[in-house]
Order: structure tokens, then C-alpha cells, then sequence
């Protein structure tokens, strides 16, 4: 069971992870502003690393294992504020989360999908969550 669950969470982190490199450099490529330039590149570091993590996770080596825990952490939260955002999926997600001013839980799920947002603004109605997924993932890698 433990072989079945780490190769679906590799998978997920493969596929995401190559999904979100592609995303990435397609925004790169056209050399648009310096601040657009950097975002990609931040993302396309994270979503590499998370491809090499799915890598080695489904290699079965220790190391893909300690790498996946902490692409899983990186998933796990989701911060959307005024003052900062902050969100990063790969594969597939399912966000539990809430908006601050109607204090009333939210559930959003996609599966096949790659997401990254960083920004020093964000919305005017702020949403704070978790990834489940992510943190289903992360639990099942650090319990074996």
C-alpha cells in the first residue's frame, strides 16, 4: 500500500510539476518586465524542484521521500490578502479555505491542474486555506 500511495503521489508531482515548468517558461520566453520575468523564474524553480521530487519519489530512493515532504509543504497553504498572496499546486489540489469577512469555509478541488501565485498585492476580499490534499500527501509521506 505504502509503494502504491508514494508512486500516485509522485505522479501527481511529475505531472504537475513538468505541466508547471511548461506553464512557466511560456511565460518567461516572451521577456516581458523584470518583475514578470522574476515571478516566472521563482516558478519555474519551484515547480522543477517539485518535478525532481516526483522524480526520485517514484525512483523509490530516501531522498525523493525528504524532497516530496517538502514539495507537499510548499502546496499546503494558501494566502490571499491584500498586503500579501501566496499559492502553489501541483497536480491537483482541494482547498479548504475561507474568506475573512463572511468567516464561512469554502471547499475548491481540481485534479490535472498546475497553479502558482506570488505577489506583494492581492485581492481586496482576503482568503487564508490549506491544501488537503497537500497535507494528506505530506502526512502519508512522513508516516510510512
Amino acid at each position: 500500500m505504502r509503494t502504491i500511495l508514494f508512486r500516485l503521489i509522485g505522479i501527481l508531482e511529475i505531472a504537475g510539476g513538468l505541466y508547471g515548468v511548461g506553464a512557466m517558461l511560456r511565460r518567461l520566453l516572451p521577456l516581458g518586465t523584470t518583475h514578470d520575468s522574476v515571478l516566472a523564474l521563482i516558478g519555474l524553480a519551484l515547480f522543477g524542484f517539485v518535478l525532481a521530487a516526483g522524480v526520485q519519489l517514484v525512483d523509490g530512493s530516501e531522498r525523493g521521500v525528504r524532497m516530496s515532504r517538502w514539495a507537499q509543504l510548499l502546496q499546503l497553504p494558501l494566502i490571499a490578502t491584500p498586503v500579501f498572496t501566496y499559492a502553489l499546486h501541483c497536480g491537483a489540489f482541494v482547498h479548504i479555505y475561507t474568506t475573512l469577512h463572511l468567516a464561512r469555509p469554502w471547499l475548491d478541488s481540481n485534479f490535472g491542474s498546475q497553479g502558482f501565485v506570488l505577489a506583494v498585492a492581492g485581492p481586496s476580499a482576503s482568503r487564508i486555506g490549506v491544501n488537503l490534499l497537500a497535507l494528506l500527501s505530506w502526512l502519508v509521506l512522513k508516516l510510512r
